[in-house]
């Protein structure tokens, strides 16, 4: 049974992956926020609950220990955010790290200006962070790129960095089957930085 720790918990995403996790995985999970009260614990033997910031060193520490993989999925001062991670990951000998940025970062969106770096200054943090991971030594990494969120049902398409996304949006559950992918699928995604979006449908 792998060991995971899920860094962002309470928000859409993570929340979704978390369930994703719990029921299409053996995964035992570890999910660690402030406000970490939020969560409704249903799989109680393979959920362990801590409270704590990703700042507090110690607290910290504690939670990536043992763990087989660190999921990431933040907003806020991600390069910090991201540098505490990693030191920690470092510390505890910890090396698989998933970590979600921002579609746009490499100024991939060819139809689109200003959904790129270029243009928009909030994707800054998320290129930062992203950069920061990839320098990583000791680090298996995986960057994801989801372009805007949706409800739908899970139908995605990956591309590479350097390549040009061919859509804009991609729904929760797509983004968090690639999770439970790179979760399960020995190698897949190792040291691979993906944009995700739904299909465009062809006329």
């Amino acid at each position: 049974m792998q060991k995971g720790l899920i860094i962002g918990v309470t928000g859409n995403l993570g929340r979704v992956v978390t369930q994703t996790l719990l029921g299409r995985t053996t995964a035992h999970l570890t999910l660690f926020a402030r406000h970490v009260d939020r969560w409704q614990v249903v799989e109680k033997d393979r959920v362990t609950l801590v409270k704590g910031d990703v700042l507090d060193a110690a607290q910290l520490s504690q939670a990536v220990a043992g763990q087989d993989f660190v999921f990431v999925a933040l907003r806020g001062d991600l390069p910090a955010y991201v540098q505490a991670i990693l030191s920690a990951m470092q510390k505890a000998g910890v090396t698989r790290v998933i970590f979600i940025a921002a579609m746009g970062i490499y100024d991939e969106v060819a139809d689109d200006a200003a959904a790129n770096l270029q243009q928009n200054v909030a994707l800054a943090p998320y290129r930062a962070a992203a950069d920061l991971i990839e320098r990583a030594t000791g680090v298996t990494y995986t960057i994801i790129r989801p372009g805007w969120f949706t409800q739908g049902p899970v139908a995605y398409e990956l591309t590479r960095k350097g390549e040009a996304v061919g859509g804009h949006q991609v729904s929760l559950a797509s983004v968090a089957d690639l999770v439970r992918r790179l979760v399960t699928e020995p190698k897949f995604g190792h040291n691979a930085n993906f944009g995700i979006h739904t299909p465009l449908i062809k006329r």
